[in-house]
This record gives structure tokens, C-alpha cells and sequence, in this order.
């Protein structure tokens, strides 16, 4: 009995702390920072954005202060992919916002980042969301402070200046409903 009591106690904690870990993830720039400048090759998607694939651009440049979800992963789950597909949508819906998003996809390999990006954009079917390879795709851009340890993170800015984060050590974690809620901040 007293070996069980202790097991479960055990877990318990474990339990615990991964929710504490899963909850705790902080990672990139927070809200009321400034997004700065960084360049990104073009991979996909976007293909009415007047930007080549292939090309290195500034698309948070490109973007100035519209309203815009900048979103930098780690993985093509499923979660992110729903969420690329219902920003792809909110894009269109709020035509007269003019709302942007892209998409960082992170690796410690280049080739290998570059195709998950390509994979995603495929799996995705996005119409104007821009798959794009920082790069620095390691971490993203060293003055964003992107976590290594975070598969996901997404800021969302107007203006220059960041209304909300989100982030996730994994991205089955991530809270999609929360984030296309968040979008109320950078479109009213």
C-alpha cells in the first residue's frame, strides 16, 4: 500500500510539473515590444503577394504596420496547420484591415527546415499565407528571443508594436481558439 501511495504521488508530480513546464513557456518578443527587421527566403504560398519564391526580403518590412500574425514553428502538426488554414481565412474576411501572417519554419538544418516548410505549405493549401525560412533558422531573429525549447511560438503585432504572444513547447499544446481570438487585438 504504502509503495502505491507512493507511485501515485509520484506521477502526480510529474504530472504536475509538466503542466507547469507546458504553461510557463515563454518565448519571443512580448507584448508592447518592438518587431524589428529580419530577412526570410520565400518558399511558398502567397502567390499573389508580388513576391517571388526564392526571394530574400523583410516580409515584417513588407508588412509595416499592418496588423499581422508572425508565426515561428518547429513542426508541421496538425494544430499548426489548422491554425495557418483559419488565419488564411481571417486574412480574407478582413481584407479591409489589410491582415498579414507568414510562417518561420525552424531547424537545426537548413535543408531540412526548408523542406518541412515546403511540406506544410503543401499539407496547409493556404491561399495568402507565405511559408518562409528565416535566415537565421536556428532560432529566427536573435533580437525576437524565440526559445529553443518552444516548437511554436506566434506574435501578433499592429503597428510595429506586439498585443499578444503565444507559445507552446509543443505544438499539440498550442491553443488555437485563443490565438484567432487574440487577432481582436491587432484588428479593432
Amino acid at each position: 500500500m504504502k509503495f502505491l501511495t507512493m507511485a501515485l504521488t509520484v506521477v502526480a508530480l510529474m504530472a504536475g510539473s509538466s503542466l507547469l513546464m507546458a504553461e510557463e513557456t515563454k518565448s519571443g518578443l512580448q507584448e508592447g515590444e518592438m518587431i524589428g527587421a529580419f530577412y526570410v527566403t520565400k518558399l511558398a504560398g502567397a502567390s499573389e503577394d508580388g513576391v517571388a519564391v526564392g526571394k530574400n526580403l523583410c516580409y515584417r518590412c513588407k508588412n509595416g504596420g499592418r496588423p499581422q500574425v508572425i508565426i515561428f514553428t518547429r513542426s508541421g502538426d496538425k494544430a499548426i496547420v489548422d491554425l495557418v488554414q483559419q488565419l488564411d481565412k481571417a486574412i480574407v474576411k478582413n481584407e479591409d484591415k489589410q491582415l498579414r501572417t507568414f510562417v518561420n519554419y525552424l531547424g537545426e538544418n537548413k535543408d531540412a527546415a526548408k523542406a518541412a516548410a515546403e511540406k506544410l505549405a503543401k499539407t496547409a493549401k493556404t491561399e495568402n499565407v507565405p511559408f518562409v525560412l528565416p535566415n537565421e533558422f536556428e532560432n529566427g531573429p536573435e533580437d525576437y528571443g524565440i526559445n529553443p525549447n518552444a516548437e511554436v511560438t506566434i506574435i501578433l503585432a499592429k503597428g510595429g508594436e506586439v498585443k499578444g504572444n503565444f507559445a507552446a513547447s509543443s505544438a499539440k499544446d498550442l491553443k488555437v481558439d485563443a490565438v484567432v481570438k487574440g487577432l481582436e487585438s491587432i484588428l479593432n
